[in-house]
């Protein structure tokens, strides 16, 4: 029985997986996008989100769990400096998962998991206020 294990093997070694997330994370954190499959996205969405979370904390117990986990300095510095001022007024949801097709190779479903910027956000909601309201019409 499975009680209370989360997350996804994705058919590979423990100590594999965890090497591809922590590059993984580090890649995403760097370049705002990657390109990989659904379930990797959608595991890699965990990581992402708990490593932005460190960042708005900003302490520096949350800085040293964060560098046991991102491999590049500078980018533990972009979580903390840029992405945690850019997702302060935001409770999570940091991710954006935009499904592409699939793999020409072996038919797996390919996404982009990309960091979503705060002024899209902020876009849409005005949208949606400006179509509900009376004033617009």
């Amino acid at each position: 029985m499975r009680h209370g294990v989360s997350g996804r093997k994705l058919n590979m070694t423990t100590s594999h997986r965890l090497a591809m997330f922590r590059n993984m994370v580090t890649s995403l954190l760097s370049e705002e996008r990657i390109y990989t499959t659904v379930p990797r996205a959608k595991e890699m969405r965990r990581w992402a989100e708990w490593m932005i979370t460190l960042g708005k904390n900003g302490d520096l117990n949350s800085r040293r769990r964060a560098l046991a986990i991102i491999r590049e300095k500078k980018v533990v510095y972009k979580v903390f400096d840029e992405l945690a001022e850019r997702y302060r007024n935001r409770s999570g949801g940091y991710t954006r998962i935009v499904k592409v097709g699939f793999r020409r190779g072996d038919s797996a479903p390919m996404c982009l998991l990309e960091l979503i910027s705060e002024g899209t956000h902020e876009a849409k909601g005005k949208a949606k206020k400006a179509e509900s309201s009376p004033s617009a019409a």
